[in-house]
């Protein structure tokens, strides 16, 4: 019974002993690109933790594709060239042209998936740049802690009545009783197994909650850039000294670098200025780097009020980064708009009814939302599909490519929770993709690899049908800002989707 009281007692010293994010961006990636002569869509779930689980969706075009596998590789350094042994994607019973797969993410940063489709027409391959990171920590589940601890207790216990009974009766003869030496030998033997045992569990338990918050401290939140306007109204943008993870997620981070970074569509930084709560002023400009961590942009006459900013640079890693800021505008002179900036704002956002599917340009064309049933739920990707018409309800046939594309979108949530700079080839940035395609064996033009056309009508005119592959993250109430350039001028469709 002593001993029994014993092991009690040292049960509950080891039980006192162990006792002792707003993402803005899609965290989901979208592409719609050429595997070789394969036309795929491609959603890949960036898991919420890293290591993780990445979930890859693809759909096929064609249904010719036999096989599709998968690999995860970093997009820069020794590590994009090698591929891992590819995983096989799993085609659907019921949709012969669907195709699903689970990828481990290992580390944090610039990292791709390898699609290599094999089929009637020959083989392809596709690579899909993913910016991996942490969005959140993920508590240990109940059920899974309550087993670890009772675990943890009998190993515990089991330890220290292993270290008693050998000092108690290791040294006896078969049938012989321990005598008063030997059990008082043994109390101490228990004694001092339980103090071991119970500073390992303490010194594990550091290690535990070290190692966690050195993890929570690389759990990615939008990194803000400072913004203030000069006496002359132009508007500066710092750098922070914002650290991100990257890499492996035992590593130290890495200071965004605003001298470290690479061209997206010819422009170091994409900022989109929107006021707020009623969104009804939106700007897409392009500051210019004017010194170490500086950039500057001279304002148009854009109305007075409360902005969100934000600022889209690509790190010469390949891995985008949206940055974040206010900024309260009083009224300035400002100054015409030129070459890629746009904007649009008051009247040329009409209240029409609440998730309508036609918006009217300036010129008197217009265009419309085909919304085909488009989801009104999170986390499902589709097409979405818009059409540009002339004044006289025809197919505009002078759309030209808007910086290097056929349009871009903007895709914001009221909160300003969510932002996406979105292309119809999909979520990733384009910087990024070249990375990317001019790594794939014997691959020589990204728009020819990747498949993405500027969708060109002959004498070189744009498409009207535009499409954008793309998934609403989370329920709420989402703006889509769709600009489009005709005949040189830079036009910008507006319309509302309720997510719920």
């Amino acid at each position: 019974m002593k001993d029994l009281l014993t092991i009690l007692i040292a049960s509950t010293i080891l039980i006192l002993a162990s006792g002792a994010s707003a993402h803005v961006g899609s965290p989901d990636v979208f592409l719609e690109g050429n595997a070789g002569p394969y036309r795929l869509f491609v959603t890949v779930r960036v898991p919420e933790v890293i290591p993780g689980v990445a979930q890859i969706e693809i759909r096929s075009e064609s249904d010719d594709v036999r096989e599709i596998r998968t690999a995860p590789m970093q997009l820069t350094g020794p590590g994009s060239e090698f591929a891992p042994t590819p995983d096989l994607a799993q085609r659907s019973k019921t949709d012969p042209q669907f195709f699903t797969g689970n990828l481990w993410l290992m580390e944090f940063g610039s990292l791709q998936i390898r699609i290599a489709a094999n089929g009637a027409r020959g083989n392809g391959e596709l690579a899909v740049p993913v910016p991996a990171v942490a969005q959140r920590t993920l508590p240990m589940q109940k059920p899974l802690g309550f087993l670890l601890f009772v675990l943890m207790l009998l190993l515990g216990t089991g330890l220290i009545s292993i270290a008693a009974a050998a000092v108690r009766e290791g040294s006896l003869d078969a049938g012989a009783a321990p005598s008063p030496a030997h059990l008082r030998r043994a109390r101490i033997a228990m004694a001092t197994a339980t103090l071991v045992v119970a500073a390992l569990l303490f010194v594990g338990g550091e290690w535990w909650r070290a190692d966690a918050n050195r993890y929570a401290r690389n759990v990615y939140s939008p990194p803000e850039i400072g913004a203030a306007l000069d006496p002359a109204g132009r508007l500066v943008l710092r750098q922070n000294p914002t650290r991100m993870a990257a890499g492996n997620p035992r590593r130290a981070a890495n200071v965004i670098d605003f001298d470290n970074l690479i061209g997206d569509h010819g422009h170091l930084m994409h900022l989109f200025l929107i006021r707020t709560p009623g969104m009804d002023s939106f700007w897409h400009l392009h500051p210019a780097r004017v010194g170490p961590g500086l950039f500057a942009e001279d304002l148009p006459a854009i109305p007075p009020g409360h902005y969100k900013l934000f600022a889209d640079v690509v790190l010469s890693s390949g891995f985008p980064v949206t940055m974040v800021a206010n900024l309260d505008v009083p009224a300035v002179a400002g100054k015409p708009l030129t070459g890629d900036d746009s904007g649009v704002v008051g009247d040329h956002i009409s209240a029409g009814p609440k998730d309508a599917s036609l918006y009217s340009l300036p010129d008197g064309g217009r265009m419309i939302w085909e919304r085909d049933g488009a989801p009104s739920r999170p986390g499902i990707p589709v097409m979405f599909h818009f059409r540009v018409e002339d004044s006289r309800g025809k197919p505009a046939q002078d759309l030209e490519p808007y910086m290097g594309m056929a349009a871009h979108a903007e895709i914001v949530r009221s909160d300003g929770a969510v932002f996406a700079h979105v292309h119809p080839s999909g979520s990733v940035s384009m910087a990024a993709l070249e990375i990317a395609q001019a790594r794939l064996p014997g691959s020589s033009q990204m728009s020819e690899a990747a498949g993405m056309p500027l969708m060109e009508m002959p004498g070189g005119a744009v498409d009207p049908e535009i499409s954008f592959p793309y998934g609403f993250p989370k329920p709420g109430l989402y703006r889509i800002f769709v600009q489009i350039k005709r005949s040189g001028r830079i036009e910008t469709g507006v319309f509302d989707a309720t997510v719920e």
